[in-house]
């Protein structure tokens, strides 16, 4: 179930070559973050769990049995670590200058890239609008493109309960992005 590369680079990190673990963050850095982001809504203690989720990734690397994706299992520190400061915290404000960079084929005319990049803003900032928790089950299923099963692992929440939170906060984004389409519209005429 672990990917190829990601098994050999585990591998290489149990084997002492710690260096190899760069590669494993370099893959999933921009997720872990996102996850991160969706549950502390603050771009700087997104950036202060991301680090610690690695850390702690390192650390027990040798506790990972492989029984499911290396993804699922980081994703699952990730959503942990970040509830578990944003219950500390208690603070909720979303950073309105942040935007996830998605990459773009080049290949596009410069319109189609400005069309894209504000359908992406506009998609980031309805995600943004939902409850953290179902923000985070629409980027890992939509983004992430983790299995029901694997949003399971990570949350902890029954099966019924994803499936469910999955298809409210489609309803959800739905109305929020129509919401936000029909302001801008307005704007415009």
């Amino acid at each position: 179930m672990v990917d190829i590369d990601d098994k050999i680079y585990i591998q290489q990190v149990l084997g002492g070559e710690t260096s190899s673990f760069t590669h494993l963050v370099n893959k999933y850095k921009d997720m872990v973050f996102t996850v991160c982001f969706r549950i502390t809504r603050q771009r700087e203690d997104a950036e202060d769990v991301a680090q610690v989720v690695f850390l702690k990734a390192f650390k027990n690397l040798h506790a990972f049995k492989g029984t499911s994706k290396f993804s699922t299992w980081l994703y699952t520190i990730a959503y942990r670590s970040a509830i578990s400061k944003s219950q500390i915290k208690k603070i909720k404000t979303v950073d309105d200058d942040f935007h996830i960079e998605i990459a773009t084929d080049e290949s596009f005319p410069q319109l189609e890239e400005l069309k894209d990049q504000e359908q992406q803003l506009y998609v980031q900032k309805a995600i943004e609008s939902l409850p953290e928790i179902d923000g985070v089950i629409i980027t890992l299923f939509y983004i992430d493109e983790s299995s029901i099963q694997e949003i399971v692992e990570i949350t902890g929440l029954s099966e019924a309960n994803v499936k469910i939170k999955l298809h409210r906060s489609r309803k959800q984004l739905k109305i929020n992005l129509e919401r936000m389409l029909h302001h801008e519209l307005k704007s415009i005429i």
